[in-house]
């Protein structure tokens, strides 16, 4: 598989805490990982301290993840890795094949994408996808068969058509300034709230109430089946009060803190909308918007921008006054998400591919 000698993909051994033996190459793993996005992007916005990665690295009912190293002449360049899903009857795989530029165009990472391939088929697993990032550069360009968004056919798109990949979604990266931001959303705030009778905004920091649990985990099992992907393929997810849970133990065993915005229908008592803000130990770095999801059923009322504009009040004032940005990320054909991202303030910051190959 491998025709450079003096290159070596190490399976990873996740330590069960920073402070055991062994945490080293965890913390290697780490640097690399933070490196390369520095690179790509030119900020640190999407970097993580090892100890705010390593619990999405313990073992999981819920997926099989397996990684690797790349270690070139004994330093750390890259990383591998495969996630496979458990859901019942999964035929999926996510990857990534990831090098220090300084050591692109040698072959490494096709010999680094022949291990994915071996892992995958190892589990059965025939739907391969793939997600990065394609800065702007002049030249040819690849529109996907949503008809939204190109991205330049640069050296990773050459290296996803290489190895038999399609182009399939194009994800857009959008970034909002806070502070300029405050006026506006509290002018879109009260919009909507005006035009969500019979509707309640509900918060919560992780961990999740009790009496909130069954409700957000049927909206979290949602975002498998009611946002745009596509031809991608994703698994339905079954969410219960146990894989909250989890979710809740990896975000703050990582000294990680999570603002949950929902909506509650007043009537019934169902919380059909939800917003997720997060940020890392370091509260003047950037924050990120993960899930956002209006249930199909309750669309119509303004409330998506209720739960994305209370939350982002919420954030300002009690939380991360001094985060200075925003940073989330959607399907380019989401135009109605879009739409109010937009309104809010939010800016296209950068452009993802996503890429997708059936095993025969």
């Amino acid at each position: 598989m491998n025709t450079h000698p003096e290159v070596k993909f190490r399976p990873l051994t996740a330590p069960a805490s920073m402070d055991e033996p062994g945490a080293d190459d965890f913390r290697e793993f780490t640097r690399v990982r933070n490196a390369i996005y520095r690179e790509i992007a030119g900020n640190d916005d999407d970097a993580y301290t090892p100890e705010e990665l390593l619990p999405h690295y313990q073992p999981s009912d819920e997926e099989i993840r397996h990684a690797w190293t790349v270690i070139r002449d004994g330093h750390v360049i890259g990383r591998v890795g495969v996630d496979m899903p458990l859901e019942e009857g999964s035929k999926t795989a996510f990857w990534l094949v990831e090098l220090l530029e300084a050591h692109w165009g040698l072959g490494i990472g096709s010999a680094g994408y022949a291990l994915v391939e071996e892992t995958a088929r190892e589990y059965g697993r025939t739907v391969l996808q793939s997600w990065a990032q394609h800065p702007d550069q002049p030249g040819p360009r690849l529109e996907p068969p949503t008809g939204f968004g190109s991205i330049p056919e640069d050296h990773m798109a050459r290296f996803y058509l290489r190895h038999g990949y399609a182009l399939e979604q194009i994800e857009r990266e959008s970034v909002l300034d806070l502070p300029a931001s405050e006026a506006t959303v509290a002018r879109l705030l009260a919009d909507a709230e005006a035009a969500s009778a019979g509707y309640r905004v509900v918060q919560w920091q992780l961990p999740t109430p009790a009496e909130h649990a069954e409700g957000f985990a049927w909206m979290k099992s949602r975002m498998s089946t009611d946002t745009p992907m596509g031809a991608l393929e994703f698994d339905e997810e079954t969410w219960d009060a146990e894989r909250v849970a989890l979710h809740d133990k990896r975000v703050l065993d990582g000294g990680r803190t999570m603002l949950v915005t929902a909506a509650q229908h007043i009537d019934s008592g169902e919380l059909v909308a939800f917003n997720e803000l997060v940020i890392g130990g370091d509260a003047r770095a950037a924050s990120h918007q993960e899930d956002t999801l209006v249930l199909k059923e309750h669309r119509g009322h303004r409330l998506g921008m209720l739960v994305k504009c209370a939350g982002l009040t919420t954030w300002r004032r009690d939380i991360a006054p001094d985060s200075p940005r925003v940073i989330t990320y959607n399907a380019e054909e989401n135009r109605p998400m879009l739409d109010i991202n937009e309104a809010i303030g939010f800016t296209p910051k950068a452009y993802n591919g996503a890429w997708k190959k059936v095993l025969t």
